[in-house]
């Protein structure tokens, strides 16, 4: 691959950075990736990662390099602040509610592409998922339907074309880190959680948060009481414990899947049990590479300049 680009695509996430550089003809001509996310920099840090990351990058034109950036230095603990476009939202207006954080004396010129907010008694947010969501309606024109992306805090957006009608959030991810670590289900959760029992343990707790996702709390404590009385390892626990939250999350928004497959954007394990449990109510889940998703929604956005 090359060093020589066109422009500069940049998802800046909690924990990682991830760079493409793309070429004139819009094929990726590098990759470059640190760990340098925003959870571990200051606002004065940026900068730095940025030109650190892309040290050698030259430009097939005269003048600086655009570099698009989707993700959480547009976040208020990040870089610069790129305030919400408010839901419904048309994502094609993504490039002109960018920001355009200071970089003088440097060869790049960044622009960081805003969030979507929700307001009106429905507060919520989202920041990178919004781009992911173009980059579907670039990949599948016409798309109109529920979009669900997996994560620490995963999304449900209502998405017709390249306008995000409403969306919510589900803690999922983090909850499940929380219980396992901080509450007392972690006596249980001690030990091999990845064991041949893991397996039985998920769909048995996702059995359960599809049909009673109203009773998740009373539930939760079911993963402490099976390993004191009915001898379950720590391998059935982690997998009870997951398979809960995600029949849970997935139950709850029950009323949305109809017919239609859903799109799954997020990691590939994560996608997968996701998949698993919508297809235990008869309902398709449409894992997605979220690499491809990434890139074609800053694309996108890239191409409806204001």
């Amino acid at each position: 691959m090359s060093d020589i680009v066109d422009w500069v695509a940049v998802d800046w996430g909690t924990s990682n950075l991830r760079a493409w550089g793309i070429a004139t003809d819009g094929s990726v001509a590098l990759q470059r990736h640190s760990d340098n996310g925003m959870g571990k920099l200051a606002q004065e840090d940026f900068p730095g990662a940025l030109s650190e990351l892309l040290d050698g990058v030259t430009s097939t034109h005269s003048g600086p390099i655009d570099v698009l950036i989707c993700g959480m230095a547009g976040a208020r603990q990040g870089w610069l602040e790129a305030p919400y476009l408010e839901a419904p939202a048309d994502l094609r207006g993504l490039l002109a509610g960018a920001v355009h954080p200071a970089m003088p004396g440097s060869r790049f010129a960044p622009a960081i592409l805003p969030g979507v907010c929700q307001k009106a008694g429905a507060d919520n947010v989202m920041r990178g998922e919004e781009t992911q969501l173009l980059g579907l309606a670039a990949l599948q024109p016409g798309f109109s339907g529920v979009v669900c992306l997996p994560g620490t805090h995963s999304k449900w957006a209502q998405l017709s074309g390249t306008r995000v009608e409403r969306f919510s959030t589900a803690m999922t991810g983090e909850i499940y880190e929380v219980l396992r670590t901080h509450s007392v289900l972690r006596h249980s959760l001690t030990g091999d959680l990845d064991g041949p029992g893991r397996a039985d343990g998920f769909v048995t707790g996702a059995r359960a948060g599809l049909d009673h996702p109203e009773q998740l709390l009373g539930t939760l404590f079911q993963v402490r009481a099976s390993a004191l009385l009915s001898g379950r390892q720590p391998d059935w626990c982690a997998g009870y414990l997951s398979g809960l939250l995600i029949g849970t999350e997935i139950g709850s928004n029950r009323h949305l899947i109809g017919q239609q497959a859903v799109p799954l954007i997020g990691s590939s394990v994560l996608c997968a049990l996701y998949a698993q449990v919508l297809g235990m109510i008869g309902a398709t889940g449409m894992p997605q590479d979220t690499t491809n998703i990434v890139l074609a929604g800053l694309k996108a956005a890239r191409s409806y300049a204001a």
